[in-house]
């Protein structure tokens, strides 16, 4: 038995294209935001990124806190008291009307050796700070990409869910006509549910990471509208290369950890060191008056003094300081096998991505072409329906393959960008990728 299909069928999806009018008009007012503006926001509102900046400027702060140690620190001061007797000292310091002291470090060597270690530490938390610029960026890159998709796959599932409410109808009125049993209703209606199914999770998918897009880049939820466009192409990954080399010679993660244990050791240095000679320059100028009886119990008084001179210390004997420097010589030891045990960690999982990014550059092609196949046989049964000769089943099988296809063809396209990002990270070409324009002009970045 031939039949006609119907009319709800053959027509233009209007309730699809209503539904997306209607999603347009009601972000008319948002301004699209690309990818490179999301990123720069997320860069300039990152709590991450001002904890790490914050943490550079602390490291600073205490390596030129040492480094200051050898300039002369003043200090202007009174001992004013009246004195029964011999004038005794307040605070350990002559009783005086004026009192100024200065002193300097002139020659330590421990002091050097920690002076260094606290200026690589400086470094490393600008090595600290940019591995969490990386962090960022590569946040919203995914975030932007992973919204994109379930955006996309939202407007494909409100068109495949008018179309299965009108299948499901349609089955419906050839089941009251004797031409459908009540079995092909069910699977109608089957098919419907898992549409429904899928939108509600890529709905709540979407509103969580816009959610997250809006918390990284400080814009209201409203206010976001995407431009998947401006997502640049990734660009291929050579399987001939090996890019562990390239991830050791320029990842964050392990110039913090070299850094810091450069800085251990110079500490661990910087304690033996301290068992060395140490010379401190010393000066200092007193106003003192007779009524604390100086002019009673020194022959010679006079209200100016002065001293100036250079303190000499000669470590003869210090069994605590000894221990102090293996307990160092013990840490410096752990962050060098730390800093080991890192630089084998990148490039254990920089081979490891790339030979994932290559696996799952094929299996987005597959997926690709079972799409394009799934597409062309949809296309294929509705010719043969409108011509007569193919039948409603076939033509809703079709479409529930072709649904089906689409969505794994968009999981498995994602799933290759998250690798491919997670490898321009661990390569150092994220920010080169996502920011062009900034990382060229930034020296720090080359």
């Amino acid at each position: 038995m031939k039949f006609r299909l119907p009319r709800c069928l053959r027509s233009t999806n209007l309730l699809a294209l209503f539904t997306a009018v209607l999603t347009i008009a009601a972000r008319g007012q948002a301004e699209p935001l690309p990818l490179e503006r999301a990123i720069r926001l997320a860069l300039a509102h990152s709590t991450g990124s001002a904890i790490a900046n914050a943490d550079v400027q602390r490291t600073f702060a205490s390596y030129r806190e040492l480094r200051n140690n050898y300039l002369p620190q003043l200090v202007l001061g009174s001992g004013l008291g009246w004195s029964y007797g011999f004038p005794l000292t307040i605070e350990g310091a002559a009783p005086a009307l004026v009192n100024v002291v200065a002193q300097s470090t002139v020659f330590n060597p421990a002091q050097r050796q920690f002076l260094n270690a606290a200026k690589t530490d400086w470094h490393a938390s600008e090595f600290q700070d940019k591995n969490q610029r990386n962090a960022v960026i590569q946040d919203v890159a995914l975030t932007y990409a992973e919204l994109a998709k379930w955006e996309a796959r939202l407007v494909r599932l409100q068109q495949d869910e008018a179309q299965a409410q009108q299948m499901e109808q349609a089955v419906s009125e050839r089941l009251q006509e004797g031409v459908d049993s009540a079995v092909d209703l069910n699977k109608a209606k089957l098919a419907a549910a898992r549409v429904r199914l899928h939108r509600a999770e890529a709905r709540g998918s979407a509103d969580v990471l816009r959610r997250h897009l809006s918390t990284l880049t400080g814009l209201p939820v409203s206010s976001i509208e995407l431009a998947p466009e401006t997502i640049p192409a990734l660009p291929p990954v050579a399987s001939e290369e090996d890019l562990s080399e390239k991830a050791i010679a320029s990842s964050p993660a392990i110039k913090v950890a070299e850094q810091h244990s450069l800085a251990e050791s110079m500490r661990a240095s910087g304690e033996h060191r301290s068992l060395l000679p140490s010379i401190d320059f010393s000066a200092q100028y007193a106003r003192l008056s007779t009524i604390n009886n100086y002019n009673q119990y020194y022959k010679n008084f006079q209200p100016d003094n002065a001293t100036i001179g250079f303190a000499f210390r000669i470590p003869l004997f210090n069994a605590s300081q000894r221990a102090r420097a293996e307990a160092a010589e013990a840490e410096a030891l752990k962050a060098k096998k730390q800093a080991e045990a890192t630089r084998d960690q990148v490039a254990e999982e920089t081979l490891r991505l790339q030979r994932a990014a290559e696996q799952l550059e094929a299996a987005r092609e597959v997926a690709q072409l079972e799409y394009q196949l799934a597409q062309s046989g949809l296309e294929a049964a509705q010719t043969r329906v409108d011509a007569k000769t193919g039948t409603l089943h076939e033509l809703a099988d079709a479409r529930v393959q072709a649904a089906e296809r689409y969505l794994l063809f968009q999981d498995a396209d994602f799933e290759y960008q998250r690798i491919r990002m997670n490898l321009l990270r661990a390569t150092g070409d994220l920010e080169k990728w996502a920011l062009p324009v900034a990382a060229s002009t930034n020296p720090a970045s080359k």
